[in-house]
């Protein structure tokens, strides 16, 4: 990897990693993260537990990962069959996406204007929000080197061993908003390197209709950046990017530029421990010591 910063030491050179980004959590100013303080969202789906704006766009809302039932189910990665599924059913084409040529280029910073620090912080994005079972972000914990999956929880920990929301005003993939807002480098870089079709199939997705939800929510979350779920009178916490509109965001956006990658994002949510929730919640950056809470994260 170019960097650690903000995700963890890994040696595999970047064009054997799938890895990108997108709304990495991530998604530009119109479309950029969201956060959520527990107890702000209005009344929750009876469906799927989240509140508004959480949920985004109803039509669209059963597409986004469920709960898990079981411990095999905690950080397990969709998988490209439910990728292609899912990404078809909110108006992606797969025919359509950047070619694997491209995606190596914008990934890397290079081809026309290319720019390495803005692919630098969609690569850390990307790997955040892939972080699944296969897919370990690498952190310094009580001074070792040590791997650690959160996906399913919303959280992440950077390479220093802190804990906090990929929404986080310090996490990549929130810095990388600047980065994949419209008319910003995405869009420059694809109109220089024959990318259009693929972002005017994007803009014409799901994507952008999950703007507004994303945006109220975001504003109302900082700086836990964690989201609400009410259930058959249980009451539970996750991180933002698994918030229903966030996470359709970023799938949209990353099958985009590459549905393999796509294919390693969490497949189902899982309540953050309490404790854990309630440290976040607490602290005035939204960011807590890994190392005091990692026993509370079974396994």
């Amino acid at each position: 990897m170019r960097s650690t910063a903000g995700t963890g030491a890994d040696p595999t050179p970047v064009s054997r990693r799938l890895i990108f980004a997108a709304a990495i959590a991530v998604v530009a100013s119109s479309v950029s993260l969201l956060t959520a303080a527990p107890g702000v969202a209005r009344p929750a789906s009876s469906a799927t537990g989240f509140g508004q704006p959480y949920a985004g766009v109803p039509k669209y809302e059963k597409w986004a990962p469920t709960e898990s039932t079981t411990a095999a189910q905690v950080n397990r990665p969709l998988g490209l069959k439910a990728a292609d599924m899912i990404a078809r059913k909110l108006g992606l084409d797969k025919e359509q996406v950047f070619t694997p040529e491209q995606y190596e280029l914008f990934i890397t910073g290079r081809g026309v204007g290319g720019d390495p620090a803005a692919a630098e912080l969609v690569d850390e994005s990307v790997r955040i929000l892939t972080n699944t079972t296969g897919n370990p972000l690498y952190a310094n914990v009580n001074g070792t080197l040590t791997p650690i999956v959160l996906g399913s929880y919303g959280l992440f920990v950077n390479t220093a061993g802190v804990l906090m929301s990929p929404a986080n005003d310090d996490s990549p993939s929130r810095l990388v908003n600047s980065v994949l807002e419209p008319g910003g480098y995405l869009d420059t870089w694809c109109r220089q390197n024959g990318c259009e079709a693929s972002i005017r199939m994007l803009r014409r997705s799901a994507y952008t209709s999950e703007v507004v939800y994303l945006n109220e929510s975001q504003q109302q979350s900082e700086p836990a950046e964690l989201v609400p779920n009410q259930k058959r009178g249980r009451s539970s916490t996750v991180g933002m990017s698994m918030a229903p509109c966030i996470w359709i965001i970023n799938l949209a956006l990353i099958y985009t530029l590459n549905p393999n990658v796509a294919a390693k994002m969490p497949a189902r949510w899982t309540p953050i421990p309490a404790d854990v929730a309630q440290a976040i919640a607490a602290s005035p950056t939204g960011q807590v010591p890994y190392s005091q809470y990692a026993s509370s994260f079974p396994g």
